[in-house]
């Protein structure tokens, strides 16, 4: 797969990054934690490696979205609270956007890193509310890891494969 982005969605600073992906007729939905350096012109790490797994699922394209989205590369710097509006725009895009197609597959790709803020969890709960009605899969990469969350991609081996995942029971086990 190119690195052929026509989906863009951010704030007019760039500080917030929304949606960012190509269009395709089997997109893998990713969920990271917050958007990193990867704009419309170049990937970054991570977005790579999604390109690579959702290459070797047979999917035609991704479209990548976050628990939450404040550009930053080092989660430690995310705000400390929520902002809410930060969060509803969020939520608006990914349900205008996301509900479009018939069958959503969804890669939780956060990572441990949900843990370093409390509304992160807040974050998620919301966006699985808003997708409740919709016909999703849940994926992961290979096993959770040891302190039970789904892994980033940037790290995991493509042998680790994408199996289906349990979010309701995923989100009842996050404390």
């Amino acid at each position: 797969m190119k690195y052929e982005i026509d989906i863009y969605k951010n704030n007019s600073e760039n500080t917030l990054r929304f949606l960012l992906g190509k269009k395709g007729k089997k997109p893998l939905f990713v969920i990271g934690l917050n958007p990193s350096t990867a704009d419309e012109s170049k990937p970054d790490t991570t977005t790579t490696k999604i390109m690579r797994f959702a290459d070797l699922n047979n999917y035609d394209s991704f479209i990548l979205l976050n628990l939450y989205p404040q550009r930053t590369r080092y989660p430690e710097k995310l705000d400390t609270s929520i902002n809410y509006e930060y969060h509803r725009k969020n939520l608006q895009i990914i349900s205008s956007d996301i509900q479009k197609y018939s069958e959503i597959n969804i890669l939780c790709a956060w990572g441990e890193d949900i843990m370093i803020r409390d509304y992160l969890k807040k974050c998620l709960r919301d966006i699985i509310e808003i997708l409740k009605n919709s016909n999703v899969n849940w994926w992961q990469i290979g096993d959770f890891t040891k302190s039970g969350h789904p892994r980033h991609p940037s790290r995991a081996a493509y042998k680790l494969g994408l199996k289906r995942t349990n979010i309701e029971n995923y989100i009842i086990n996050l404390k």
